[in-house]
């Protein structure tokens, strides 16, 4: 198999390529590749990179994309590149009247973020986490915390969820059971949180997911409240939830609206005596 190992810049608004040779490798101890592009910002400084790494995609509840969003505007973080592909959607999205890529990296003072801000199908699964780990392996980073949610068998709204941890190696094992975080024991994670510490172990990564409790049938904003006061408590980063929690509560409440408004317009059963030799169906 023959690969290449490339890095782009934006340069005064043209791209250069700096690439390495081709050389041959074995397939099995194949490391890197599979992932998408990143391409740096021209004003960005790659030696600010370090530190603890996070990442959020656009996945049930919204949960990582929300905590991860929360987490560039709390703590003010810098745009440091884009991920680009030509399979991508072309869309911008726009945020203070700035059009931005969907899919951007972050870095501030010993934290880096990778988002997401729209759902890509599952076959872009392995892609993205492939590209999250790039980005981590050759910035320097020390950890990768995974953001991300778990279907909650409660559908309501809820005051307070679980949040559960799982960690590649025995340090963040020791760290989750240090932390009021329940570590999962025995279960499946699926996406790319479930490649993510998958390949952390078997790479030697130190990648830990953190997965709140969530309902899927909203972007539950108070699941991403309690994964960042979960993240928090890990590394030892205090960030601000004020303005999330405000969000919850917004969000809860139009769908308590609309739950009420489905409700009144709702069709009325029928009369249990109209057919009693109907055939149920199921």
């Amino acid at each position: 198999m023959f690969s290449s190992i490339s890095l782009t810049l934006l340069d005064q608004g043209r791209s250069r390529e700096i690439q390495r040779a081709p050389t041959q490798r074995n397939p099995v101890s194949e490391e890197s590749g599979g992932g998408y592009p990143l391409v740096l910002h021209s004003e960005a400084d790659p030696s600010r990179l370090g530190g603890t790494a996070v990442c959020g995609f656009s996945t049930v509840g919204s949960v990582g994309v929300i905590a991860t969003s929360h987490l560039i505007s709390s703590l003010q973080l810098s745009p440091m590149g884009t991920v680009l592909h030509p399979k991508f959607p072309a869309v911008a999205l726009i945020h203070d009247s700035v059009p931005k890529h969907p899919v951007r990296v972050y870095q501030g003072d010993g934290i880096g973020v990778f988002t997401s801000e729209i759902q890509f199908t599952s076959e872009h699964d392995v892609y993205f986490a492939n590209t999250v780990l790039e980005w981590f392996t050759k910035g320097g980073f020390d950890r990768l915390i995974v953001i991300d949610g778990v279907v909650s068998n409660d559908l309501g709204i809820k005051e307070d969820s679980e949040l559960w941890g799982v960690s590649s190696t025995s340090i963040g094992r020791d760290q989750l059971d240090n932390s009021s975080i329940q570590r999962i024991q025995q279960g499946v994670v699926t996406g790319i949180a479930g490649y993510l510490i998958a390949e952390g172990e078997r790479r030697g990564l130190d990648v830990t997911a953190l997965l709140a409790e969530c309902n899927p049938m909203y972007p539950d904003a108070r699941a991403a409240l309690i994964a960042v006061e979960g993240l928090s408590e890990l590394v030892g980063v205090e960030v601000p939830v004020e303005g999330l929690l405000d969000d919850a509560r917004n969000i809860e409440e139009r769908v308590r609206e609309a739950f009420e408004r489905a409700q009144s317009t709702a069709l009325p059963a029928p009369d249990s005596d109209d057919d009693e030799d109907e055939v149920p169906m199921y």
